[in-house]
């Protein structure tokens, strides 16, 4: 049986859970000691998915695991031939998107992109937030598409899967140039991060926001820093995101707040909340989106949960499942942002009934694409190293 899934079953056995799960842990290697992934999201670093084997550490009687160093932030350059990714989901606003990073270093336990990182022969646990790939071509590459004949402009979503604002942009700055070729060619783009990085691009935005070319979501998952810092430990904490609503909102960026994911039982109740507070900042547009757990995310949410609220493992995992058909995930089309059921549709109503009490938008924005000016595809050839 494969040990993550034991690690989900323990949870429902008759005695004391969070011990059972421990001891499931321990016993199969897979959890990561506290000091060599301390401020990580993640508690364990199982082997991708499509690997042949699944390695894990155990002591072997010479207490080699205490000279284990801990796992520190490595980038590696990835050198991609495009950079606009296309989609045709249903349920999704924008048809492309751009995405600077592989992996995210802000390390939120919860995240649907955590699965992607299995097709780079890496773990979705600690690898996702500790190995990360950067994709300094990715400027040049953007003017190049945009500069073929026939390119047709739409909004551009950036921070769709990673934190374009991720702490390695202040060394990389790869979104800022990003930025400068589509404020250079009246590009329209849409921005989505819970980092307060983004402010020092404020330049960039307000100037494309004053043509009508940019928008920029902050999410906002709770205002309790507790829980934040352990469900998300790298992030900006949330003062410091309402702090970016306000202003992005001042200098003029159409500035929404997205509270992602809900999670019930855990921070369900904060839905009126940080709605109140984001509205207080500035933000006029909202949204939200219901927890998601695919592949592997499910397990390692799991164990986080098991860790840090024991207590309420149960009921938030039962109240999920109510929300997705009985699994831990429902991938449908219409229903993998919001869930369905009873509970799905009281989040749903809560939402609606406070967003117009604050009169606060649920759709976003139109932006401009009438202003699109390509670019003249002079010095874009990438290196061949």
């Amino acid at each position: 049986m494969n040990e993550l899934s034991l690690v989900a079953q323990a949870a429902f056995q008759p005695a004391n859970t969070a011990d059972i799960a421990d001891a499931v842990v321990a016993a199969s290697g897979l959890r990561i000691e506290v000091d060599r992934r301390r401020g990580r999201g993640a508690g364990m670093n199982p082997s991708g998915r499509f690997e042949p084997h699944e390695r894990v550490a155990f002591d072997d009687g010479w207490e080699s695991l205490e000279d284990m160093p801990p796992f520190r932030t490595e980038v590696q350059v990835e050198r991609p031939r495009t950079v606009i990714t296309r989609n045709e989901s249903p349920d999704i606003p924008f048809d492309r998107s751009i995405n600077p990073y592989r992996g995210c270093e802000h390390g939120c336990i919860y995240c649907f992109a955590r699965p992607t990182h299995s097709y780079m022969g890496l773990s979705a646990g600690l690898d996702f937030e500790a190995k990360l790939f950067a994709k300094p071509d990715a400027p040049k590459l953007l003017e190049r598409e945009l500069a073929k004949p026939g390119y047709k402009p739409r909004t551009i979503a950036i921070g769709t899967n990673t934190d374009p604002y991720q702490p390695i942009e202040r060394e990389w700055r790869i979104m800022r140039q990003i930025l400068e070729v589509l404020n250079k060619a009246n590009h329209p783009v849409a921005v989505v991060t819970k980092s307060a990085l983004i402010l020092r691009d404020l330049d960039i935005l307000s100037s494309m926001a004053s043509r009508g070319l940019a928008k920029v979501a902050i999410s906002v998952t709770t205002l309790d820093r507790k829980l934040a810092r352990s469900m998300e430990p790298r992030a900006s904490t949330p003062s410091r995101r309402l702090e970016a609503i306000r202003a992005l909102s001042g200098a003029g960026v159409p500035t929404g707040v997205l509270v992602a994911p809900v999670i019930p039982a855990l921070n369900d109740h904060e839905i009126e909340r940080i709605l109140d507070s984001a509205k207080a900042a500035g933000a006029n547009e909202a949204g939200y989106v219901l927890l998601r757990l695919p592949l592997e995310v499910s397990p390692l949410f799991r164990d986080w949960l098991l860790q840090h609220y024991p207590d309420r493992y149960r009921h938030v995992m039962s109240l999920v499942r109510s929300m997705r058909g009985g699994k831990d995930y429902d991938a449908e089309f219409g229903k993998r942002m919001k869930g369905a059921g009873p509970y799905a549709w009281q989040i749903s109503r809560r939402f609606e009934m406070t967003t117009k009490r604050l009169g606060m938008v649920r759709r976003g924005m139109h932006l401009r694409d009438d202003l699109f000016v390509p670019p003249d595809g002079s010095g874009v050839q990438l290196s061949l190293l």
